[in-house]
């Protein structure tokens, strides 16, 4: 279905800050868990999340390996409360997410469309090729895991809906 492997929650970026505090691993984390090593294990316990500026306030990032924004691997979590949303936009690179817990609902084109989209469950997963508009929104707290090739970022389709502006 081209629907759904085209879809995505696209979120992980603006985060250099975020992956900066990052780099020191911090408790249950082992040498590596940021890429400096050949293992790398990060306790739930152990992440640290914060409010990241391209995302509307409510929303929590944690880096759990890499920096996304600069080259190279990165992967990270986002958690948002129910009735989050993210404007249509577009990333860098490709972007693969996968839900934890909650639910998200995705869709693509230049609007956020409640009426359009696909809600992607628990355990499921999502992917979003880099260019592609798409926006999310959520009607329950939810928890995302994000991973791809750095430098990723986001561009809002309408500069407005941009936080980072406001």
């Amino acid at each position: 279905m081209r629907k759904r492997e085209f879809a995505a929650a696209a979120l992980a970026a603006a985060v250099a800050p975020l992956a900066a505090r990052a780099q020191g691993g911090g408790q249950g984390a082992t040498q590596g868990a940021h890429g400096h090593g050949p293992h790398a294990t990060v306790q739930p316990n152990a992440l640290r999340w914060s409010a990241p500026a391209a995302y509307a306030r409510g929303a929590q990032l944690a880096v759990l390996h890499g920096d996304p924004s600069k080259e190279g691997m990165y992967v990270v979590r986002l958690r948002v409360p129910a009735g989050f949303r993210i404007a249509a936009h577009t990333h860098p690179n490709d972007e693969n997410v996968t839900v934890l817990s909650g639910s998200f609902n995705i869709g693509t084109g230049d609007r956020l469309d409640e009426a359009k989209g696909e809600r992607v469950a628990a355990g499921g997963y999502s992917f979003v090729a880099k260019g592609m508009t798409h926006y999310a929104w959520f009607t329950e707290d939810t928890e995302l895991q994000l991973h791809g090739m750095g430098p990723q970022g986001i561009r809002y389709v309408n500069p407005a809906d941009d936080p980072r502006n406001q």
